[in-house]
């Protein structure tokens, strides 16, 4: 009896490989057909250029470089210090310090006067709304007790315990 051999009908996309397949499935695959789970791996990836030197890397990993040194060489053209437009600690430093002109160096809850640990308390809550009126330069003390008091596990677990 003889070995039924069957012809190739099409090559690898890859490695370019004369490799048989059926009818259906090529036509199912749009002609994207491999000879290994090899293929189908390389020829699934999702690579984009490094920005740097260009080398294909995974796109999928949020990576811009390939390698420590691209990265150093891509960072260098990055001027930090100068016009930073979107730098929060920059733009709440300026608030507090006009907070601080205005208000005088206090906490306006309970007078504690080490100025250097007072902190800016939104009083609607919202971080986007910086008018002078809803701002308030309080102690961390004060301000945990704005936050968090309303809010304590502990003071939940007290009441519970003498019910």
């Amino acid at each position: 009896m003889t070995k039924y051999i069957r012809h190739p009908n099409t090559t690898c996309i890859i490695c370019g490989k004369p490799i048989y397949k059926r009818k259906v499935e090529i036509e199912r695959n749009k002609g994207r057909v491999f000879c290994s789970l090899i293929c189908y791996g390389i020829g699934s990836r999702k690579e984009k250029p490094c920005l740097e030197c260009g080398k294909l890397i995974l796109a999928g990993q949020n990576k811009k470089t390939c390698s420590r040194a691209c990265s150093n060489k891509y960072r260098s053209g990055i001027k930090y210090l100068v016009d930073r437009p979107k730098d929060k600690v920059k733009h709440y430093q300026s608030i507090k310090l006009r907070l601080i002109e205005q208000r005088g160096r206090k906490c306006e809850r309970c007078n504690y006067s080490q100025y250097e640990i007072l902190q800016v308390h939104h009083k609607d809550r919202n971080h986007t709304n910086n008018d002078f009126l809803n701002l308030e330069l309080i102690c961390p003390n004060c301000h945990c007790e704005e936050h968090f008091l309303e809010k304590s596990w502990l003071k939940k677990k007290l009441e519970r315990k003498e019910r």
